[in-house]
């Protein structure tokens, strides 16, 4: 029963960091770097929450006001921590009024659209509020702004963002290729139990490589996390492909795809054990059930 609450909690995660992936994408993505809350260190830091973990404690042991603890993880629950969740515990550098901008500071693996996903804005803002600095060579340790929204409060969650209505699906849709050859469908696409949307997941052998349903264009090919290496495509009619839980790229972001390419190696799950393929498909970055769009 545990196994199955830490894995569910774990896909509720992935389905999170896919929301924001596909609502903010806009630039390079990366990964913050390790907790070292165990180690004692905590200020300056990211913390991986464990059982009897809260946000007090973690501030207590920090050194700083709860609030200031709360400003910098805008899209985490006080009440709804999760085993395996990650907290940014700020440095005494870093700053978070209450309309913004932050004051932040770089951590290993951070780039602007990290930093844009975790704190509600975009890595546009972010570039044209540091124009001095170089996107590509940012230094551990160095400060940036990082302007919100309409410089008001960072959204509370991934559920805020809000998305424009793409219409309904183009005609002659129906005829995408499914992405694995060998694969047998253990999660289908729609809401469980809790009414949260899941994506489709389908579990394969080894070693099998996940390819293009459609012929488009590479919008991302990147880590992320939760959610291992990631690509999405576009595609004609303002529709969306993704292929997430990757273990390795064959392909890179730019890259114009035909129908039938290799995309991905397939990752494994340490999860469920075995080796899955998160599959989505948008219409106008909105979900919609991939059996639409696949013969």
């Amino acid at each position: 029963m545990a196994q199955r609450a830490v894995a569910r909690q774990g896909s509720t995660a992935r389905i999170v960091a896919l929301i924001l992936l596909l609502a903010l994408l806009g630039g390079c993505a990366g990964g913050p770097g390790g907790s070292a809350w165990r180690s004692g260190v905590v200020a300056g830091n990211w913390l991986t929450i464990q059982r009897g973990d809260t946000l007090g404690e973690i501030a207590r042991r920090a050194g700083i006001p709860l609030l200031r603890l709360q400003r910098f993880n805008p899209g985490v629950e006080a009440r709804h921590l999760a085993i395996g969740q990650r907290v940014l515990v700020p440095s005494q550098r870093e700053r978070a009024p209450s309309g913004g901008p932050y004051r932040y500071q770089i951590r290993p693996g951070d780039t602007y659209y990290s930093i844009a996903q975790y704190f509600g804005t975009t890595a546009g803002r972010i570039q044209a509020a540091n124009r001095s600095l170089a996107p590509s060579d940012l230094r551990i340790g160095q400060l940036i702004q990082v302007p919100l929204h309409g410089g008001g409060a960072p959204a509370r969650s991934a559920t805020a963002a809000r998305l424009p209505d793409p219409g309904p699906l183009p005609e002659r849709i129906g005829d995408w290729a499914w992405p694995l050859g060998d694969y047998r469908i253990v999660r289908h696409f729609g809401t469980d139990s809790r009414g949260s949307l899941q994506p489709m997941l389908l579990a394969t052998q080894q070693g099998n490589v996940a390819k293009a349903v459609a012929d488009g264009k590479v919008r991302f090919a990147n880590s992320m996390r939760q959610l291992g290496k990631v690509v999405i495509l576009h595609h004609p009619n303002n529709l969306q492909s993704v292929y997430a839980l990757c273990s390795d790229l064959k392909v890179s972001e730019g890259q114009t795809v035909e129908a039938g390419m290799p995309i991905c190696t397939v990752g494994y799950s340490g999860d469920t054990e075995r080796y899955d393929l998160l599959f989505d498909v948008r219409h106008g970055g909105k979900p919609i059930d991939p059996r639409k769009v696949l013969r």
